[in-house]
């Protein structure tokens, strides 16, 4: 992306090579994700009264569709053109733990105003649960950049689910006002990221599920809006979906080394994961992920 003095700054953390992605510790650089995106608390749902068990591989809860999610699977590609890239990937019945034979297809494109648009589309033969999303880390300083505690974020939700020390929603949505997950109106990520509240202690800092303020349920609406002072340069994010994961980079520790030989430390990208809800498929009371 151009920056303020025109100089063009790439603003996406990941790795030069395939062979990086394969072999090195899983962070879901630019991943998409699925079955479910998030967690499922204790790695197992119930659907039209059948248990179906998944990999339990966040702790005792199952995250991003578990170790062979979509993120780990070789996608078909259907189409490509200069500014689109269209893939597919059929998940079989039983994958992961999880029902019927998904189809999926999912469209990147990129426009002449500097969008990237993903959709995604999916079918299936039997009653299932999904949670498609995107996990691209940025960083609007530049990939390799020390930290994003000094950009500007705001997010455009008055409730947010508070989590238990697993970082399983409890509970209806709570008010974000009085808290350190008001981000209403911009304020720098850094600026309660260490407050004495428990739900940043659970988190490690922000890694939390943020139900957005929209006036139709499916419609595109604006979800968040991020400012870099030191580049000038900002980002908008928009989804068809009920809730956005921000989550601020906590487990980011300097190990990983990404493009151009670049460290990626402690909190040097965020993550705006369009979505619904963690843990839906046992939460009636949130908005359902079945498709049948």
């Amino acid at each position: 992306m151009p920056d303020k003095k025109g100089q063009a700054t790439d603003i996406v953390l990941g790795y030069d090579s395939l062979d990086h992605y394969l072999n090195k510790p899983e962070a879901y650089f630019g991943a998409l994700i699925g079955r479910y995106g998030n967690r499922i608390a204790k790695a197992q749902f119930k659907l039209n009264d059948t248990l179906y068990q998944l990999a339990a591989n966040n702790g005792p809860n199952s995250l991003h569709g578990g170790p062979k999610g979509f993120h780990n699977q070789v996608w078909t590609v259907d189409s490509h053109q200069s500014n689109q890239l269209v893939l597919s990937y059929l998940s079989k019945d039983g994958e992961e733990g999880y029902p019927g034979n998904l189809q999926v297809k999912v469209t990147y494109t990129l426009t002449e105003s500097n969008e990237l648009k993903i959709d995604y589309e999916a079918t299936t033969d039997k009653a299932t649960v999904v949670n498609l999303t995107n996990h691209a880390y940025y960083n609007l300083n530049g990939q390799g950049d020390s930290t994003i505690t000094n950009h500007e974020l705001t997010i455009f939700a008055s409730k947010f689910s508070a989590v238990d020390s697993t970082l399983i929603p409890v509970g209806a949505p709570v008010p974000v006002n009085g808290t350190p997950f008001d981000f209403t109106s911009p304020k720098l990520i850094g600026k309660d990221i260490a407050a004495d509240h428990i739900q940043i202690k659970n988190g490690l800092g922000y890694d939390h599920n943020f139900v957005l303020d929209k006036k139709s349920p499916n419609a595109l609406s604006k979800a968040a809006f991020v400012y870099a002072p030191s580049t000038g340069i900002t980002m908008e994010v928009f989804t068809t979906e009920p809730a956005i994961q921000f989550y601020s980079g906590n487990f980011l520790d300097g190990s990983l080394v990404g493009k151009k030989n670049k460290n990626y430390p402690y909190r040097s990208a965020f993550c705006l994961e369009t979505q619904h809800y963690p843990d839906a498929p046992n939460q009636p009371e949130f908005p359902s992920t079945q498709l049948v």
